[in-house]
């Protein structure tokens, strides 16, 4: 279940900009990063790769890994708490835990349930975690929108529908739950961005198109969101295929502000990577030996 870089290919840390511009932070032969968050001090990103959680400081471009224990192989839903000095970590083993930042002994959080648990948002507080769960961890089954306290306990189900959803974040002021989800179409795979608030009222779709949209990721200010737009006719969230980061302000989600058209998809975007001051978030590429992105 770890991902590995193809023959020739090169994983590419980028940096983008909500005036449009990308610039290429880190780069490797060597590991396939995916991914990252950013610190609360604004001064690094945090990211998963070989199974382990790595921490790229944004001024030197220095990768090092954080050590942890009492956890499985990585995947790559990791999400940090509030408080910037701890991490909630999605395992191989299909559970949630939490750890500290700067590395040391994680903690599991979610029960041996028969499921398996994909982390992806933090409520503002601290206080619960929003995941999706696949039953008896047959991925064949639609993915549920779950939620549980942070500190352990019985999940319970907000309900979107019978069609697969992924990505659940909680809005900045913690009213909305911002994921993708099949609810909304009849053709498998076919994912669009939409919202619910966290009393399971309100559930809207934000965006009506005929690309596969996954992972809305909203700035801390609340004023932007990324996503990753797959091609129409995509089933789940591949690797190693044309795909595109796009920018719009969460006033108006039908209108782009800016797109990145990259090679990638699954580690790019799956997880908020938004920087403090709303300026910048990052994502991962992975062009193959026959292309270099600048």
């Amino acid at each position: 279940m770890i991902r590995t870089l193809q023959s020739g290919q090169q994983c590419q840390v980028r940096i983008a900009s909500v005036t449009g511009e990308s610039t290429l932070l880190y780069s490797t032969h060597r590991i396939l990063l995916e991914a990252p968050n950013w610190t609360l001090d604004g001064r690094s990103l945090i990211l998963n790769g070989d199974g382990k959680l790595w921490r790229l400081d944004i001024t030197s471009g220095t990768l090092i890994e954080i050590p942890l224990g009492g956890i499985p192989d990585l995947n790559n839903d990791h999400v940090l708490a509030p408080d910037g000095e701890s991490i909630f970590l999605s395992a191989n083993d299909g559970h949630i835990y939490r750890a500290p930042l700067t590395g040391g002994h994680a903690q599991r959080i979610t029960p041996d349930d028969g499921s398996f648990h994909f982390l992806h948002g933090v409520s503002p507080d601290g206080a619960e975690l929003a995941y999706v769960g696949i039953g008896g961890g047959d991925f064949r089954q639609p993915g549920r929108l779950m939620t549980i306290a942070s500190d352990g306990g019985a999940p319970a189900r907000v309900n979107v529908g019978e069609g697969h959803c992924d990505g659940p974040e909680y809005s900045p002021d913690g009213k909305w739950l911002y994921l993708n989800t099949e609810s909304f179409s009849t053709e498998p795979g076919h994912a669009q961005v939409a919202r619910i608030r966290v009393d399971g009222t309100g559930f809207e779709q934000l965006l009506e198109s005929k690309t596969v949209d996954w992972f809305p990721h909203l700035s801390p200010d609340g004023q932007y969101a990324s996503y990753i737009r797959f091609p129409s006719g995509t089933q789940g969230h591949p690797a190693d295929l044309p795909v595109a980061v796009v920018l719009v302000s969460t006033g108006d989600w039908k209108t782009p502000l800016h797109t990145w058209p990259l090679f990638g998809g699954q580690g790019t975007l799956n997880v908020n990577s938004w920087s403090p001051d709303s300026e910048h978030f990052a994502y991962v590429a992975y062009p193959p030996a026959t292309q270099t992105e600048d």
